[in-house]
């Protein structure tokens, strides 16, 4: 593609509008499409940076770790809703640290003293924190300031885009329909969103598969507390029940919590699939058509290393 060419990047989640930057800051003519802008499952995010449980894993590395290193570049302005910030990753089974933590800056295994009741392993790092509503209001400034302009619509298909040299689909879970890809299915996930007592470092429970998770992750005034991953639950409605789960969970670890006021809940459904899905095809109409969906819980950790495949794919220098 050369410089100028209309490209129309489906979904304003965090992958739609890390792509749709990356895209028009290259020269390309975008125009994003999307029903919400931004996406609501994004706007719910923790967000830590983390690839958890994605594959495929080379691939994933490879995205992760350019996406942490912009990251680290955004943490240098606050305006951006980037921070790095220390904490500890525990576990109740003494499980190893993963590969991506030993790399991370003040990577250390904790002191018995350091790990709440229960936790019978820990580590200490520091790693990017994303404000997810601040970080995406900042993409959607760069976005504008690069050009790109947005079209707040439904689709039903990717060839309702209308014309355009390329289609890029970030349609997060949409991509069931509009591929169709009924390998795609919803993690439903729930945050609780409270006023800060006074923590600085973040703090996250190893749960591995266990739809009920534990962190809470600080951000100024706010604390976002986690969360849930139920496995082909989509409903986005807040469930009372849950939230007071994930409160005493936290309140457990962190009894300062109990102080805490609620502010407000969260709940988005995680585009999950065997392998996250970023390549290229040819549509029936020969339209060139990128995919880039199926991040999972790991949408914001891959976002910028995805976002560059894709212009890559699409040959937009």
């Amino acid at each position: 593609m050369t410089a100028g060419e209309r490209v129309v990047v489906v979904g304003a989640g965090v992958a739609g509008l890390t792509t749709a930057v990356v895209l028009a800051e290259a020269g390309a003519s975008v125009c994003m499409i999307a029903e919400q802008v931004p996406g609501v499952t994004s706007l719910a995010a923790g967000a830590m940076w983390g690839p958890y449980l994605v594959e495929p894993k080379d691939k994933v590395d490879q995205w992760g770790q350019r996406s942490l290193e912009i990251f680290r570049e955004m943490a240098q302005d606050p305006a951006t809703g980037v921070r790095l910030t220390s904490g500890i990753e525990a576990s109740r089974t003494a499980e190893a640290a993963p590969d991506w933590a030993t790399t991370l800056p003040g990577f250390r295994p904790c002191e018995r003293a350091e790990l709440p009741a229960g936790f019978t392993a820990g580590y200490r790092f520091t790693v990017p924190l994303i404000d997810m509503p601040t970080y995406l209001d900042y993409l959607l400034r760069r976005l504008h300031d690069a050009g790109g302009v947005v079209e707040q619509r439904p689709l039903t298909s990717l060839s309702d885009a209308g014309p355009a040299s390329a289609i890029v689909n970030c349609a997060g879970l949409g991509s069931r329909d509009l591929v169709p890809d009924p390998d795609l299915r919803p993690i439903r996930g729930q945050h609780v969103v409270v006023t800060n007592p006074g923590l600085t470092e973040f703090f996250s429970e190893d749960t591995g598969l266990s739809p009920d998770l534990l962190c809470f992750y600080p951000h100024g005034d706010t604390v976002v507390l986690g969360g849930t991953a139920i496995d082909g639950e989509g409903d986005l409605a807040p469930d009372d029940k849950a939230a007071a789960g994930i409160l005493a969970r936290c309140v457990e670890v962190e009894p300062r919590l109990a102080e805490a006021h609620v502010l407000e809940h969260r709940v988005g459904a995680r585009p999950t699939r065997a392998t996250i899905c970023v390549e290229e095809e040819v549509g029936e109409d020969g339209t060139v058509v990128v995919h880039n969906y199926g991040h999972g819980g790991a949408g914001v950790t891959l976002s910028w290393g995805c976002a560059e495949e894709a212009r890559a794919l699409l040959s937009v220098k």
